[in-house]
């Protein structure tokens, strides 16, 4: 909350004027009016430095920085000069100063609405992931997935406070909503201690909320077509009084595309999906704001199939459900001290349904969890100190029940060299009953941390250190520094920044007891078993050193470009495996991994109509086995095993994406994207085999499987849209979008006989059309 009171050189009141709250870089704008008492108020932002700028006709216009760093209420005095009065005012400095943001000591980005809004990402997109895509760090992977700086899918989302770790792409769960999102504010370097579970990159999401927009009631609706027999529709409402505000989203969408398709004709690939998402504000008092969140949402889809599996007549389904609902309080307890506390609820149900034509194997599969988090969060800002420290319980039961059996004679035949014995019971062609398994356990995660960001002239150090004690299948503790210091230099708009985090990433809960149980262990083969010194173990929180150096430097007026290189050392890294060819995940961990990455993004202001941002991302991972957790089956644990260190799966030598916006005049806007990816590590497959093989063969010229090690060629996808606004009166009437995604046709792949997602390729050209219409 930023307050404010507005007045004139003799400390008159100044009431009707606009004051202006906004980020250059961002894009993000608020504007609000001072009142009788000159007295003006704006709530819901963000975390960030921002410009405010006071306008009142007959005077001069009133300009300066604010740096918004906690939900202490920050209070400012705009003394306003008449207009015949002004001199000459210097702006070039102001200017260059809100290219770079001098608080961060680790690598930040941040993205709000109206830059989502004008994005051309793929119609079919589920969720936030086509958006982060542009930000520096990621390795983009199928069905929404996307690998945060050499990790496998170590996201975390905080949702107006409320956490969710899962995994949130593809056949895991419901991803965020892009409709709902205010502004995205993610963290890649120099985590702040309060974030912990899956922090290789976290997003902290603030949603639209009604209060502050003047009206009782306003809202849109958008529907939208696309190829592939997509259709959706978006309807919002929003309103609020004085005291009251509430946000309210529903979205659906049904596509013959659902899922990124597994040969180059797409083949039993339809679904549907709704989304519905509600914000409530109430301020109980001048010092009590309550907020209320409760989001719900379900998906069905058909399953992706191979050539073969078509043939054979499989049709395997998916279901998706979630709830989640989170109440939060703010107490202002002084001019200097705050307390917060969010009390959060989330439900994740995944179920597959079997058919008859399933081959080689058939599976099934319910699996619900739970997370119930309370956190409570002390805030002070004295002086040069601005503190924060606080406490969350995390308490998750998790149910999983699921079945498998093979199919297909060929598929573990007694007479191949690869027969595995403890399979032969399952083997429902040679008279075998299907494997069976169900269990339900429950774990606890206690949490404290404390961190102070002091300023001391030009330099700004954050001390941050945190306390995890997790109680699940496995046990463990730990204490996590994260410190970090950046130095301004402001004669030159640079900004230099260094920073050290220890973190400790949970387990994923997704099925972690079929990983980590004796039931699963009795099909691990005998050898194997010798070969390990036993058929599974429990997987440990990975321990992770994070090392990081980057700067930030303003490039004349309209220019910033912000650099990192980065080191992590990882033990237990968390990594992933296929259960006998089922589709089902299920986690693994490996002793240790190293990576070592850099990363760029230069942001262009405005020049002409004309902005835009460019994001490169490179890292390497090795990984070094053996196996420390999860589940040993087959042959594959002891080829890891022997290998050696290898390159990890998700590794990439550079990935660019590059936005550009264009508003060409009043209302008419176009935008385009261009990413490159340099190719994730794909299987070591023979090209021989592969070329006798129906389902692959026409998928060899784009996978290089004789490189060192082997990966899926590179790729460019170029995208593009093209929108018009209409306004009356100076407010938004409807607005329309035509947008083609891959608009040159680009055949390519994600990856290639993968253990995680198998073969995925890039969506082909599909051409889309929104209007929207708003009341």
């Amino acid at each position: 909350t930023l307050k404010g009171t507005v007045t004139d050189v003799r400390g008159g009141f100044i009431a009707g004027a606009l004051v202006t709250v906004s980020n250059s870089l961002t894009g993000f704008e608020r504007q609000a009016q001072s009142a009788e008492d000159g007295g003006f108020q704006v709530t819901n932002l963000p975390f960030h430095n921002y410009a405010v700028r006071v306008e009142k006709e007959g005077f001069a216009p009133g300009v300066r920085t604010v740096a918004l760093h906690t939900n202490v209420p920050q209070v400012i005095d705009m003394r306003l000069d008449l207009a015949q009065q002004v001199a000459r005012v210097e702006v070039a400095a102001f200017e260059r100063g809100a290219l770079v943001e001098p608080e961060s000591t680790g690598t930040r980005t941040t993205l709000n609405a109206g830059a989502i809004s004008r994005m051309p990402v793929p119609p079919t997109s589920r969720g936030l992931e086509s958006v982060l895509l542009s930000f520096p760090g990621f390795a983009a992977n199928a069905n929404g997935a996307i690998h945060p700086r050499g990790a496998h899918n170590q996201m975390t989302y905080v949702i107006d406070g409320m956490p969710i770790s899962d995994q949130l792409t593809g056949a895991f769960a419901n991803a965020v909503d892009p409709a709902i999102v205010q502004t995205i504010e993610l963290y890649t370097g120099n985590i702040p201690a309060e974030f912990g579970s899956k922090i290789s990159g976290v997003a902290v999401i603030t949603t639209h909320t009604g209060s502050g927009t003047g009206r009782l009631f306003s809202g849109s609706t958008q529907v939208s077509g696309a190829g592939f027999g997509t259709l959706g529709q978006v309807t919002q409402f929003a309103g609020g009084t004085e005291k009251f505000g509430y946000f309210a989203s529903v979205n659906t969408v049904k596509s013959n595309r659902y899922l990124d398709q597994v040969s180059l004709d797409n083949l039993h690939n339809g679904g549907n999906s709704e989304r519905g998402f509600v914000r409530l504000d109430y301020s109980l008092r001048a010092t009590d704001q309550v907020r209320a969140n409760f989001m719900a949402g379900r998906s069905s889809f058909q399953l992706a199939n191979l050539r073969s599996q078509q043939a054979s007549g499989q049709d395997q389904r998916q279901a998706l459900r979630d709830f989640a609902a989170s109440v939060g309080w703010l107490r202002t307890l002084n001019a200097r001290t705050t307390f917060d506390t969010t009390v959060s609820y989330r439900s994740a149900v995944a179920q597959l349904f079997p058919s008859p034509g399933d081959t080689p194997v058939t599976a099934a599969q319910a699996r619900h969890l739970s997370t119930v988090v309370a956190a409570g969060r002390w805030n002070r800002q004295q002086g040069r100190h601005t503190f924060r420290a606080g406490a969350d319980w995390q308490h998750f039961p998790v149910s999983e029940n699921f079945s498998f059996g093979i199919t297909r004679p060929d598929f573990n035949d007694p007479a191949s060299e690869n027969f595995i014995p403890t399979l032969r019971a399952h083997d429902l062609t040679r008279g075998g009953r299907l494997f069976q398994f169900s269990k339900k356990r429950s774990g606890n995660l206690y949490t404290a941390f404390a961190q102070d960001n002091v300023r001391l002239g030009r330099l700004m150090v954050s001390a941050g250190a945190r306390y995890d004690a997790y109680r699940f299948l496995s046990r463990g503790n730990q204490w996590q520094p994260r410190v970090g210091v950046s130095f301004h230099l402001r004669e030159t708009g640079t900004v230099l920044r260094a920073s050290y985090n220890r973190t400790y990433q949970t387990p994923p809960n997704e099925n972690l007891l079929l990983s980590s149980s004796e039931e699963s262990a009795v099909l691990v083969p005998a050898f194997v078993r010798e070969t390990l010194g036993g058929a599974f173990a429990l997987i440990r929180p990975e321990r992770q050193n994070v090392f990081e150096g980057g700067v930030q430097q303003a490039l004349g007026a309209r220019l910033s470009l912000n650099a990192a290189y980065y080191h992590k050392n990882s033990r237990d890294m968390q990594d992933n495996d296929n259960f006998f060819n089922t589709g089902i995940i299920f986690p693994t961990s490996l002793a240790q991994s190293r990576t070592n990455g850099a990363e760029a993004r230069v942001t262009v202001l405005p020049v002409r109509r004309l902005s835009g941002s460019l994001s490169l991302t490179h890292y390497h991972t090795i990984v070094t086995p053996p196996f420390t957790g999860g589940l040993f089956l087959g042959s594959t644990a002891i080829n890891v095993l022997n290998a050696g260190p290898f390159v990890i799966d998700h590794d990439q030598k550079l990935g660019a994406h590059g936005v550009v916006q264009w508003d060409v005049r009043r209302g008419l806007w176009l935008s385009g994207s261009l990413r490159y990816d340099s190719g994730l590590v794909s299987n070591p497959s023979d090209p021989a085999r592969v070329a006798r093989d129906p389902d692959y063969f026409d998928l060899l010229p784009y996978v290089r499987l004789t490189s060192s090690p082997p990966r899926v060629k590179a790729r460019t996808i170029a995208d593009l849209a093209v929108g018009y606004e209409h306004t009356r009166n100076d407010r938004r009437r409807w607005d329309v979008l035509f947008q083609v995604s891959n608009i040159t046709g680009a055949t390519a792949l994600y990856n290639f006989q993968s253990i995680f997602v198998g073969t995925r390729l890039v969506q082909p050209r599909t051409a889309a059309l929104k209007l929207r219409v708003f009341f």
